[in-house]
């Protein structure tokens, strides 16, 4: 298959037909001052904690315990987001119907498309990813279509993916790990002269271009592996250009005063754990409350025992590595694997936390965002009752404190949920058949 290299013909297919101008120059003051309906999906590997019965600790399990009156009890290891009751909601028996079919070890790459990534359509690996839909309707409004960030950064490799989003073309789109890089993508607007920012927008850009015409001479002797990191490289280079021509469009417009105080930008995925997840938390935040994306995808774990995340338990003073304690079959093993999903629990809280602080017009930064929680393993590689949790969008029609379970259903329809609460209307999405039937979204 010959790569087609021409620079606008990539951007195009990666960020859609057009690079729509910010809000603010096209529309109409009614339109501007709407509340933002903002996205985040947080990705963790290897599954959740589900101890074996004949353990004795089913409290430690990561699903709740359901009630008659259709609420639940917290498990231990999710009981600090007890104080977000009402603002977060369990959903059990969704899986995907691909899933079933595939290697268990792509979960991951499919999680955010549902793909068929067994038998995948001639010339193709993956779909577009959920976060991309949004991104695609919402990059109008704001100085980023969407922020990728994982565990590993880049994009890894099939099926070991170190990013859970995928472009309109179903490619992966490489991820940023670093705090510091990370905000200054974000917010360094506050610390350069707009001129010498255009300046630096231009010459990246040139940048582009040149690495495009040599890498067009060297298509026809590269092979068919080299052609694909190629084609990543292209991708993760019309990535850039895209964000680059989007944030010169809005250069002149200043960004909301923030206190970025708190941010330890030294911190890093190979330092402490909590330390690190907090402040890529405190990142996301921020740029939700400065509206700067409504799109974003975070990749909290690897699957299989890869990359920088698999020592954190150990780090944490439990017993093995994550991938390890996914496998585990003894109680220590089953125990020490739902601490680990007890010390993620606390940061997604510190996260919720964050967000309830940031106000909007109408309620907090939570109010109006979902943020979706989950795995595309169910414990141990199982491909079914993904663990799954919901939290904020209270007014984007979700209604919360609730253990949902009807059997098994679609995650593609839960997907379209969300893009139906996000206002987007598409009929369908990846393998869906309609909206979920849940209770926890008001136009199922």
């Amino acid at each position: 298959m010959t790569l087609k290299l021409n620079r606008r013909s990539v951007l195009q297919g990666v960020a859609g037909a057009t690079l729509a101008l910010p809000v603010l120059d096209a529309m109409g003051k009614e339109v501007a001052e709407q509340t933002p309906r903002r996205f985040c999906a947080l990705y963790t590997a290897n599954g959740m904690s589900l101890p074996r019965s004949e353990h004795g600790i089913d409290e430690w399990s990561w699903f709740p315990r359901a009630e008659e009156n259709g609420s639940f009890v917290f498990g231990k290891s999710t009981e600090p987001l007890s104080p977000f009751r009402q603002q977060l909601s369990f959903l059990g028996g969704l899986y995907h119907e691909n899933g079933t079919k595939a290697d268990p070890h792509v979960c991951s790459d499919m999680w955010l498309t549902g793909a068929n990534l067994r038998n995948p359509k001639p010339g193709t690996y993956n779909s577009v990813a959920l976060d991309q839909i949004v991104a695609l309707h919402t990059k109008q409004f704001c100085r980023q279509p969407s922020l990728v960030l994982s565990i590993d950064a880049g994009t890894g490799f099939l099926s070991r993916t170190g990013t859970i989003s995928y472009s309109l073309e179903g490619k992966p789109i490489p991820a940023e790990n670093n705090p510091r890089r990370i905000f200054d993508r974000l917010f360094r607007t506050d610390r350069a002269s707009l001129e010498t920012q255009r300046d630096e927008l231009k010459r990246r850009i040139k940048l582009v271009d040149a690495v495009l015409e040599s890498a067009r001479s060297l298509n026809n002797k590269l092979g068919k592996s080299d052609r694909e990191k190629m084609d990543q490289y292209l991708t993760s280079l019309s990535e850039v250009e895209s964000r680059l021509i989007t944030s010169e469009k809005w250069i002149d417009i200043p960004l909301k005063e923030q206190d970025y105080s708190h941010l330890n930008l030294d911190a890093h995925s190979e330092g402490d754990p909590a330390e690190y997840y907090r402040n890529m938390f405190d990142l996301i935040a921020l740029a939700f409350d400065a509206d700067i994306t409504r799109s974003v995808a975070f990749m909290l774990n690897r699957e299989d025992g890869m990359g920088i995340s698999d020592t954190f338990p150990l780090k944490l003073g439990l017993s093995r590595t994550h991938h390890s304690l996914s496998h585990a079959e003894d109680k220590d093993g089953q125990l020490d694997f739902a601490k680990y999903d007890l010390f993620l629990s606390e940061q997604l809280a510190y996260f919720f936390n964050r967000l309830q602080e940031y106000k909007d017009k109408n309620g907090s930064v939570l109010d109006n965002s979902i943020v979706l929680y989950g795995s595309g393993a169910s414990t141990t590689h199982y491909p079914k009752n993904l663990p799954t949790m919901v939290a904020g969008g209270s007014n984007m029609g979700l209604k919360h404190g609730q253990y949902w379970q009807e059997g098994d259903s679609h995650l593609s329809n839960m997907f379209l949920s969300i893009l139906h609460s996000m206002e987007i209307y598409e009929s369908s999405f990846s393998d869906s058949s309609s909206v979920l039937s849940s209770s926890v979204f008001s136009h199922a």
